[in-house]
């Protein structure tokens, strides 16, 4: 993308009643943002969606100078600008009909063939929240996703840290430009995060913060993953908003359960009741159900173990296939009386103590 093309595209995304899909539309139609701006007024107006109203103050001087600054700010910073086509731009997000004409990073961000899952949930997250999410990263490590999350308060910087402890590339999107941080308080985190990751934003530095570009930013966190992971919620929240989102992309989403008496968890629960998300009771769902597979190099060894502990409900299911060559996993499930979601972690631990192997076609065997 050369300077000019960035120049152009900053001007049309600076046009208040064009929003990115009609964006998109005008620059397929004329083949960049220049030849948009440049284009006749009577031209645009036989494209199909658009009107006068759209219009209105397309062709007006203070685009080009207001995109002038912030390209000067740009590459002062250092900042890198993805145009939606090119081959930087989050390929997932790229899918997503509204996603930005532009996006804005800061850091070493590198989405090449890696697993990317969103982490969001309450900005007043629990004591038990915390540990689930914490071992949540911890355990998904072995698999080494990219986290994504909106670094706010609770949730969102409990999954970044988690990500840092454990050597994670992670990615926190913004509800603001990249002269600034909120919430303050985070600031500490911001070189671990950009030495290991980055930052996305759509927002210019010239962006007044407003809480509804929470809602903008949430559309960055659930499109550029693979699937949306709530930690906690209450009946309403931002994490919802950005499940639904997720959701109307077509992405995974999944749900830590909770007590029907606990506010925190009722956001979750009717997410799971509703059939919105998938049940998360243990980590190792997430790459059952993604169906992500280790590298050779990556597996742990698995050999006959002797003397291996195996919990209660480990025991079971390795005395029901201790009499069966291989079985299905659903078979197995019905007949040691447990829901298929429970099962696929207890088999992928039992998996990785060295007792079972998973077959094609979701069979298992002991080893």
């Amino acid at each position: 993308m050369t300077e000019n093309d960035l120049l152009y595209t900053l001007a049309l995304q600076n046009v208040a009643r064009i929003g990115d899909t009609t964006a998109k539309k005008l620059i397929n139609h004329c083949g960049s943002a220049e030849a948009v701006m440049k284009e006749k007024r009577h031209n645009l107006l036989k494209i199909d969606g658009i009107g006068t109203l759209t219009l209105n103050d397309l062709f007006e001087r203070n685009h080009l100078e207001a995109a002038e600054q912030e390209l000067k700010f740009i590459k002062e910073e250092g900042i890198k600008a993805h145009y939606f086509t090119s081959e930087k731009y989050p390929e997932k997000l790229k899918h997503c009909i509204d996603s930005p004409i532009l996006l804005f990073e800061a850091g070493t961000i590198n989405l090449n063939k890696k697993h990317i899952i969103s982490i969001v949930g309450a900005r007043k997250i629990t004591t038990s929240g915390i540990a689930f999410c914490e071992r949540l990263v911890e355990e998904l490590a072995l698999y080494d996703p990219v986290i994504v999350s909106g670094f706010a308060y609770g949730t969102d910087i409990t999954a970044q840290k988690a990500a840092i402890k454990n050597k994670l590339q992670n990615i926190g999107c913004l509800a603001h430009g990249l002269n600034q941080i909120y919430p303050k308080v985070h600031k500490k985190y911001m070189a671990d995060v950009e030495n290991n990751g980055g930052f996305y934003t759509d927002f210019w530095s010239t962006a007044v913060f407003d809480r509804n570009n929470f809602l903008k930013r949430n559309r960055l966190i659930a499109g550029i993953s693979e699937a949306t992971i709530v930690i906690e919620s209450a009946e309403k929240g931002g994490s919802l908003v950005t499940a639904d989102i997720a959701n109307s992309y077509n992405r995974d989403v999944f749900a830590v359960p909770g007590r029907t008496t606990d506010s925190q968890s009722v956001g979750c629960n009717n997410l799971i009741k509703y059939q919105k998300a998938h049940l998360l009771s243990t980590p190792l769902d997430v790459p059952y159900l993604l169906n992500w597979q280790l590298e050779d190099n990556e597996k742990p060894a698995i050999q006959k173990q002797l003397f291996v502990e195996l919990d209660d409900n480990e025991k079971i299911v390795y005395q029901f296939l201790e009499g069966h060559d291989k079985e299905l996993l659903d078979v197995i499930a019905l007949k040691c009386n447990m829901p298929t979601y429970k099962l696929a972690g207890i088999l992928l631990t039992m998996e990785l103590k060295g007792v079972v192997r998973p077959l094609p076609g979701k069979l298992f065997e002991i080893i």
